[in-house]
Parts: structure tokens; sequence; C-alpha cells
């Protein structure tokens, strides 16, 4: 799937379950955070493999459209995403 975000823009956490998402950067510059983890820059060629069951977001940089392919792999029976809590905007602020 190709999606483009708007600077700003960012998905609420999410987990997916029974599947790895994989995300590479093809143009822009957004973030990737794991719950509890350090916040990861993305620019073009970022390639980054999101292990199943850990919670996530991915957006836009405030200053940078974002566009990531993404696509699912190593996908079980049952798979599914579960969509929690917004990223709240002290936290999306805080991003240098």
């Amino acid at each position: 799937m190709n999606v483009t975000f708007e600077p700003r823009c960012r998905n609420n956490w999410h987990i997916h379950h029974k599947q790895v998402q994989v995300l590479i950067c093809v143009a822009g510059r957004g973030w990737y955070q794991e719950w509890g983890k350090a916040p990861v820059e993305m620019t073009p060629g970022t390639i980054i493999a999101i292990p199943a069951e850990v919670k996530h977001w991915h957006g836009a940089q405030k200053d940078s459209w974002l566009q990531p392919l993404t696509y699912h792999k190593d996908v079980k029976e049952d798979a599914s995403n579960e969509w929690c809590e917004p990223v709240d905007d002290a936290t999306y602020n805080a991003l240098k």
C-alpha cells in the first residue's frame, strides 16, 4: 500500500496481531515509534520491520509530507489490527 501523510499527520497507536508490518520511506520525512522507546526518524530509504504484537505509530514530521510504502508479511491465520489511543499533541510536539 502506498500512503501519503500531510505535515503533522499521524496515525493512532496500533498493534498488528499475528503479522509483521514493513514500512519503506520513499519520500519526505516522518517518525516511527514503538511504545516505550525513542522515536526513529524516517527519510527516503528507511526500512522498518515492525514485529507482530508491537504497539507503535508512524506519521509525517511537522514540516514535511511523508510517503511510505507498507506491506504485511508472515501473516498468520486470524491476523488483525488493533487501533489504540491517539498520539497526543504533547508527545508529538516534543519530537525534534
